[in-house]
């Protein structure tokens, strides 16, 4: 018993470090993952609500402050980095391609290879985020951060990465009855982005409508890890756990049944 463990903790270690050195090969890649975000968060959030607080010469919209509204901002860019860093592009290709004709000949599974990939990049996006926490906090946009609240709100953005990481698997294994696949994952990003309060915080939403988000995950993907970090979350971060572990179990199931009916399709056409 003890040397299948070993021997399955074998695969999951070495295929970690092999799918690290992949991303990092790409260095410039990576640059620009970190770049790209910082600089929409400096030119387009920053002076966007700059210029709105001025326009409307108010010091407080909807309970935010300009200080504290560039805060949730700068939180929404921190947590995009580590729940929103992986995509289901190669996944697609693999199914499109034929690529996992290999997969079912190897010891490894197609699902564990591609989670393996997926813990790789968030480990690496957990060092860009950490560096970037420091240079945002001594540049002054992070003026509530504590060690309590970091740590939590950390853990719980992780378990957010998992939640996009099963919706974007779901989403990518219908190639097999898709030529591609991004047109539903853009789709889905951008409702996502903007009912997760990523682009407006919830509060700026009617009533009615900001209860019937929480009937669904996007409250729980940006709004609510944004507010465990800055610290005023009024909700309980238990029951939001348990939230998010749901829906990963409901696209958990989701993926396996249609991983079932599509590999009964394939017949390896890009090989």
């Amino acid at each position: 018993m003890s040397n299948v463990l070993q021997r399955e903790l074998s695969k999951w270690t070495q295929t970690v470090q092999i799918s690290s050195a992949n991303f990092l090969a790409y260095k410039g890649d990576v640059l620009l993952q970190v770049i790209g975000p910082a600089v929409v968060f400096f030119l387009i959030k920053y002076q966007l609500w700059s210029s709105i607080y001025d326009f409307a010469d108010a010091e407080v919209i909807k309970g935010y402050t300009i200080q504290s509204m560039i805060e949730y901002q700068a939180w929404v860019m921190l947590v995009g980095f580590i729940s929103q860093s992986y995509n289901s592009r190669h996944l697609a290709e693999d199914i499109r391609l034929g690529r996992i004709s290999s997969y079912l000949l190897y010891p490894f599974e197609f699902w564990h290879f591609h989670t393996a990939r997926f813990i790789a990049f968030q480990l690496i996006q957990l060092s860009i985020v950490a560096v970037s926490v420091v240079a945002l906090y001594i540049s002054g946009f992070l003026p509530s951060l504590t060690l309590s609240h970091f740590v939590i709100g950390a853990l719980y953005t992780s378990l957010i990465g998992l939640l996009w990481f099963s919706i974007h698997f779901a989403l990518g294994i219908l190639a097999f009855w898709l030529d591609e696949t991004w047109m539903l994952r853009v789709t889905f990003i951008i409702i996502a982005n903007f009912f997760s309060g990523a682009v407006l915080p919830l509060e700026l939403f009617p009533d009615a409508l900001r209860s019937l988000l929480y009937l669904l995950p996007f409250p729980y993907m940006t709004y609510v890890p944004v507010k465990i970090f800055m610290g005023v979350y009024e909700g309980s971060v238990l029951y939001a756990i348990s939230v998010v572990l749901l829906w990963i179990t409901i696209l958990s199931v989701l993926s396996r049944l249609i991983w079932a009916r599509g590999i009964r399709l394939y017949t390896a056409a890009g090989m």
